[in-house]
């Protein structure tokens, strides 16, 4: 199988400061990420069975199985990049891919989604950290961070 290589732009990591404390770093599972595929093979592998019925194909079953296989070949094809995602909460600042540095006084709101956790800003810009193992334990643990209640 071939390995798709990370986006550079995307695998930037920012450190933290030599002063400043790591308070815990995140990152990606890959038995949610494969969790995630798992369902979306099922939702798409039913959708596409009973569009087939309806139409009256003679071969239903071929839809179900023709989407577990889309599912599996793109799960596996973007698991390396997808799975290399690293979080770093620090005293200060929230690090993230793409050298996302956000203040933690700049955060509103952390929430799970899904197994992931989004990050809302003062200014709206929204985050995702996805594949989380515990997503509200780590929603959690960036509100008691940032100093919001839920």
């Amino acid at each position: 199988m071939s390995r798709i290589e990370p986006d550079s732009l995307m695998q930037r990591h920012l450190c933290p400061d030599a002063d400043e404390a790591v308070v815990a770093e995140f990152r990606a599972d890959r038995a949610t990420y494969w969790k995630g595929h798992l369902v979306m093979a099922v939702i798409f592998g039913t959708l596409a069975g009973l569009l087939l019925i309806a139409t009256g194909n003679p071969a239903p079953v071929m839809g179900p199985i023709g989407a577990a296989f889309a599912i599996a070949g793109r799960g596996a094809f973007l698991a390396s990049e997808a799975l290399s995602d690293r979080w770093v909460l620090t005293e200060r600042r929230l690090l993230g891919p793409a050298a996302r540095s956000i203040p933690l006084g700049q955060i509103v709101q952390a929430r799970p989604f899904l197994g992931a956790v989004q990050i809302v800003t003062r200014g709206g810009d929204k985050h995702l950290i996805k594949y989380l193992a515990d997503a509200e334990g780590v929603a959690r643990q960036i509100r008691t961070a940032c100093g919001i209640t839920p």
